[in-house]
């Protein structure tokens, strides 16, 4: 998870930074060109720390987690302003890909969670 925010987060500000701010809702506000800028800096830092989280490994987690959460009202905009971006070029696909943010947040707080006995 932590490569493909890295990942993610070298796109945001470079090859698919177009393609991010199609994500961008109104009521935010920075220009779309900015809030994609910080949010790829923030995946980048994210990214990193859980590749290497450390002692802090559910601080990482938990910050994670935050984040996927605040960036799904951007999800939503999208969908609801029918903007397409990454193929999501549909009612049907833009609204299935809202289902995947719970387990997302789900997945990085159980990937990250305080393991007995280590």
């Amino acid at each position: 998870m932590g490569s493909a925010l890295v990942g993610a987060g070298v796109g945001h500000m470079t090859f698919a930074r177009d393609e991010f701010q199609a994500q961008v809702p109104e009521f935010v506000p920075l220009s779309k060109d900015a809030t994609v800028l910080a949010s790829g800096v923030a995946e980048i830092g994210l990214g990193l720390a859980l590749v290497f989280p450390g002692r802090y490994e559910r601080a990482v987690g938990v910050a994670a987690a935050g984040f996927f959460t605040a960036v799904f009202p951007g999800n939503l905009s999208q969908w609801w302003h029918r903007r397409d971006g990454f193929g999501l070029d549909t009612d049907r696909k833009r609204a299935v890909r809202l289902l995947f943010q719970p387990p997302l947040i789900g997945g990085v707080l159980w990937a990250t969670r305080q393991r007995q006995g280590g």
